[in-house]
């Protein structure tokens, strides 16, 4: 099967606050305003964590219909343990990133208790969001001048 390229521009419209364009959409990062944002958005690891559960959902509903069971509702709640003291520029031991993060999956289905544990497995298995972060990711960088 053929690559899919996904991609998204964004623009800097302040020190804090991104805008950015996916397909025909516009998104707003930014930070709170205890961190010297204006709050117009969701910060990066905010959407970092909407993406991972939107994803959770997409390949949940998928794989319930493959494996023949009903699923209703699904609510997915997730937070994600972070050390700031590198992003903010101060020496620590801990990643810049998330040490940890916890899913939670609520579900409303037909579906008895083995045949959730089996779903689960497959969605972590599918998942691109989840796999993207469980898994090293190699990232170029380029840098040019407008």
């Amino acid at each position: 099967m053929a690559f899919a390229n996904f991609k998204i521009n964004s623009v800097s419209e302040n020190p804090t606050k991104t805008v950015i364009k996916a397909r025909n959409f516009k998104m707003i990062i930014d930070e709170p305003e205890n961190l010297g944002g204006t709050n117009d958005g969701a910060t990066p690891v905010e959407y970092l964590l909407a993406a991972l559960a939107g994803c959770l959902n997409v390949v949940g509903h998928l794989v319930a219909k493959e494996m023949g069971f009903e699923l209703k509702k699904m609510e997915i709640n997730i937070d994600g343990d972070l050390n700031p003291a590198k992003f903010m520029g101060k020496p620590s031991k801990d990643r810049t990133g998330f040490v940890q993060i916890n899913v939670s999956i609520n579900t409303e289905t037909d579906a008895d208790e083995e045949t959730l544990k089996q779903w689960l497995n497959k969605i972590e298995e599918r998942c691109p969001v989840s796999d993207n972060l469980q898994h090293p990711t190699f990232i170029k960088f380029n840098i040019s001048k407008l």
